[in-house]
């Protein structure tokens, strides 16, 4: 059987001198142009198709023949021994829907309204830490710290032990170079596991003091009474993967997410004076946000457990699927002009958080925490301008995510 040829990367798509991680839209549009789906290498992961149509992408993230175990690819050998990955992300049914149930409850629109007086007094607190003239990067003093803080919280991190957390997060979800994200994986994976024996000891009140308690009941459980009920606690692999999920994810979307919204309004100050003018249209332009410049960029790798067709093209049992939220969210057939940034877009039927059994846990915490960011800086801070050419600014890139390394404002 003939080797396929080796497929082109996004970067081989786009024209000389076009900077893709600064906006990927050119090559995202030339490609749905073409038909939904395509099969490109991704640097560092390998082939994949990639889904760029939001009715194929749509079908494909509710399609049950694509499953997110890694073990359904056909490239797959081994795990390498990180209890780090087994988290839900990267599970499917039913071992995804009893981790989601452990953790659900801590995410429902009433726990997150019963957060909000914290994100306030957190935004509050970094507003008044902000200079009230001159130049600030939003990113490092306003848009990470906020939500680094409330998961952290959540979770009961010590304050002390967050900058190094957030330096293995990056680390790891938007890697330098290999040898980096594996010296990450090992060092959190360490410090996660003496946490987690720490809240063992002596537990508190916060989320992972809750989870590590029903892991301990694992002991007392039997195996059987576990299966039948489908209740049964997680392992500690488990408990590692979801305190690292939890964190990670809980974290880098919606940095990307508070300085990607930013970052477009003041790039369209049109829309800029717009809510200024009518702040009640903040949740609004959060989604249409999301939609523009999807913080979230793909989802995690689905791999084919049978060979499918996706949206007319044939995909052999164990190939990897990329479906890119970004892309569905610019399609034209669903968003007319696409390419504008109008926060009274509507309707806004984005991908943003994703669809399907993967749909975003966090999503209501991360509308919580941008509306909220967003709303308090406007008010308080009402000449903020940026204070750099927008064709300086640079992304950081991933797989799976995309967001800015610094916005730097005039505050005053």
């Amino acid at each position: 059987m003939a080797k396929r040829p080796q497929p082109p990367t996004l970067d081989d798509l786009a024209p000389d001198g076009h900077d893709v991680a600064a906006d990927p839209h050119l090559v995202y549009a030339t490609l749905r142009a073409k038909g939904p789906v395509h099969r490109v290498l991704v640097p560092e992961s390998g082939e994949a198709w990639l889904v760029v149509t939001r009715d194929a992408a749509r079908a494909a993230l509710t399609d049950p023949r694509l499953r997110n175990d890694i073990r359904h690819s056909s490239s797959w050998h081994d795990d390498g021994g990180h209890a780090i990955g087994r988290n839900m992300l990267q599970a499917d049914p039913p071992q995804h829907t009893r981790l989601r149930r452990l953790v659900a409850g801590h995410f429902t629109p009433g726990r997150i309204t019963a957060l909000r007086p914290r994100i306030e007094a957190i935004v509050t607190d970094l507003l008044a830490a902000l200079p009230h003239h001159g130049a600030v990067d939003l990113v490092s003093a306003y848009a990470l710290p906020l939500p680094v803080t409330v998961i952290c919280d959540l979770l009961g991190i010590p304050a002390s032990d967050r900058a190094a957390f957030h330096t293995w997060s990056n680390a790891l979800v938007m890697p330098e170079n290999p040898e980096r994200a594996t010296s990450a994986a090992t060092e959190l994976t360490t410090y996660l596991a003496e946490l987690i024996e720490h809240k063992r000891r002596t537990p508190d009140s916060d989320l992972l003091s809750i989870l590590t308690a029903t892991a301990t009941a694992t002991a007392t459980a039997t195996a059987a009474t576990a299966t039948a009920t489908g209740d049964a606690p997680p392992t500690r692999e488990e408990l590692l993967g979801m305190t690292f999920l939890l964190l990670v994810a809980g974290h880098e979307t919606t940095v990307n997410l508070i300085s990607g919204t930013l970052h477009a309004l003041l790039t369209h100050p049109d829309q800029l004076d717009l809510l200024r003018a009518e702040p009640e249209l903040t949740g609004a332009a959060i989604e249409e946000s999301l939609r523009h410049n999807s913080p979230v960029h793909a989802t995690a790798f689905r791999f084919a457990a049978e060979p499918l067709d996706i949206a007319g093209t044939h995909i052999p049992a164990g190939d990897a699927v990329l479906i890119s939220l970004a892309a569905a969210s610019r399609d034209p057939l669903h968003f007319p002009d696409p390419d504008r940034f109008d926060i009274r877009r509507a309707p806004n039927s984005h991908l943003g958080f994703g669809h399907g059994l993967h749909h975003c846990l966090g999503a209501p915490l991360a509308r919580a925490e941008a509306t909220t960011a967003l709303r308090q800086l406007l008010h308080e801070r009402p000449t903020l301008a940026l204070a750099t050419d927008p064709a300086t600014l640079t992304w950081r890139t991933s797989t799976l995510l995309r967001g800015l390394t610094a916005l730097p404002v005039r505050v005053g």
